[in-house]
């Protein structure tokens, strides 16, 4: 009945298709004898059968600041990543100029950042990861529903098939900024990590293929398979020498930046995990050095691990 009401995508017979089933269904328990429970069966399959026949599509008229999807081309050491964000933000809903192209040399790329943004919410937070490939040029990506206008995220619609997977290439100065400068109530903390740089090279050419597999082939975002955290929590853990095991950590993500400092992945100067978490805390320096060209540098001066 949910699956009913939430994706049909006639708005106005959404109702009228529920209470069909329903009754459908009381209709049958009633009448069906013992065979009632094959037949709600039935009707359970007929109705998954509908839903999973739902397709995502790169198509639509959607949000500003989602318009564009991004995609990679390689050349030997050369990667061109079109569809860059760089949003120039005036307010958190208004903003210009989002797109470019950039290049950079994989023989570069020297480290991984992880930025990870909470609202207080100890089960929910949402982790972004930055390539560092020196000389303040960093590529940071986030993973997040696409939005159509006047849609905003909702937990429970995130179960059903109303948003696209969408992987936003961005520079710092959009995804980070707009965290930490522009909207309300979230709270960013940087951290770096320790992999090493052929591990940081099989991490971005991980994300990079999955941007172009989503541009040839679209997926929906789901709260729980396909969300920032488990869409590629799976592929990154082969890309490491010693995986760990699964924990619940990786869904009830609140606690994401803590479960990676219970594992080693991240550079800690020895420093307990509640001290390093409070001193690599940037939404006040951020909001001073907002307007900088050099945002990137001026995060991670004298924070640990830069």
């Amino acid at each position: 009945m949910a699956a009913i009401y939430v994706d049909c995508r006639i708005l106005s017979l959404r109702v009228v298709f529920a209470a069909i089933y329903i009754v459908a269904l009381i209709f049958l328990v009633a009448k069906a004898g013992r065979h009632r429970a094959l037949c709600c069966l039935l009707c359970f399959c007929v109705v998954l059968g509908w839903w999973l026949s739902l397709k995502p599509s790169d198509d639509g008229n959607w949000r500003p600041d989602v318009a564009r999807t991004a995609w990679a081309e390689t050349a030997g050491d050369r990667i061109t990543v079109h569809n860059v964000r760089n949003c120039d933000y005036h307010s958190e809903t208004e903003y210009s100029d989002c797109w470019s192209d950039r290049t950079y040399n994989l023989s570069d790329l020297r480290a991984a950042d992880f930025f990870f943004v909470n609202w207080g919410v100890r089960w929910i937070g949402h982790p972004i990861v930055s390539f560092d490939f020196g000389d303040n040029q960093h590529l940071a990506f986030s993973i997040e529903a696409r939005y159509k206008p006047g849609q905003t995220y909702s937990a429970i619609l995130g179960f059903f098939r109303q948003y696209e997977l969408i992987f936003i290439a961005a520079d710092e100065r959009d995804v980070i900024r707009l965290r930490t400068n522009y909207r309300k109530d979230e709270e960013v903390d940087m951290y770096r990590t320790n992999a090493p740089p052929d591990v940081v090279r099989k991490f971005f050419l991980t994300y990079v293929t999955y941007l172009n597999h989503l541009r040839e082939h679209p997926e929906w975002y789901n709260a729980v398979t396909k969300n920032c955290t488990t869409t590629l929590d799976s592929k990154l853990s082969e890309d490491l020498p010693k995986p760990k095991a699964w924990s619940y950590k990786l869904l009830l993500n609140g606690t994401l930046d803590e479960l990676l400092y219970e594992r080693g992945r991240l550079v800690t100067d020895g420093l307990p995990f509640v001290e390093l978490k409070q001193r690599e805390h940037i939404n006040p320096f951020a909001r001073t050095v907002g307007q900088s060209p050099d945002f990137s540098a001026l995060i991670r001066a004298g924070r640990v691990g830069f």
